[in-house]
């Protein structure tokens, strides 16, 4: 595993889930095979069948497991009042979960021909569009609906633009966060 990978503590779905997604980062997810995580783990093809039978169902158990922040963030979201505040707290524990999410979103990055073919592609953007839902103004123009997923995108490319730049990571997060909550203030029509 690279120095930069955490790899999480635990059992063999675990450790095959952190390893799959370092060599799906890595060498793309077509190039990788089963076989292949099986020797990185040095585990036999059985013992990682009994755990997941293709690639997908690897993929899509890390989606479950590292998006369900987000989920409980869209389900919190749908029953806070469209307050500005609620909104700036969506964007702040949406930067909390992409941080703790990085490697799916690194791979999602580098990937992106493959997430289009699969489910889980479907489904992470179905989670945007209703994150994008909570933020945005019912009446808003599109300018303002603009505003509003560039503050999401905003996020995300902020993560990989500046991934490989000198400086503290709790820093360079409050500043993608701080551009992003810029944004979606200025879509609700508010001067700070």
């Amino acid at each position: 595993m690279s120095s930069t990978a955490q790899p999480r503590r635990g059992n063999t779905r675990q450790r095959i889930q952190d390893v799959a997604l370092e060599l799906f980062a890595e060498q793309g997810y077509e190039k990788t095979s089963l076989r292949e995580i099986a020797e990185h783990l040095d585990v036999t093809k059985a013992a990682l069948y009994y755990h997941f039978k293709t690639k997908e169902d690897i993929l899509v158990s890390l989606f479950q497991d590292l998006a369900r922040p987000i989920d409980e963030l869209i389900a919190w979201g749908e029953t806070q009042p469209p307050t500005l505040e609620a909104k700036k707290e969506i964007l702040r524990r949406y930067s909390d979960a992409l941080a703790a999410a990085a490697p799916l979103f690194r791979f999602m990055q580098e990937n992106q021909a493959t997430m289009r073919d699969l489910s889980v592609g479907e489904t992470f953007k179905s989670r945007m569009m209703r994150l994008l839902e909570l933020l945005k103004q019912p009446e808003g123009t599109m300018t303002d609906r603009v505003r509003c997923f560039t503050a999401i995108f905003a996020m995300h490319a902020g993560m990989f633009a500046l991934r490989d730049v000198e400086g503290d990571p709790e820093e360079k997060q409050e500043a993608i966060l701080e551009v992003a909550t810029d944004l979606m203030v200025q879509a609700q029509g508010v001067t700070e």
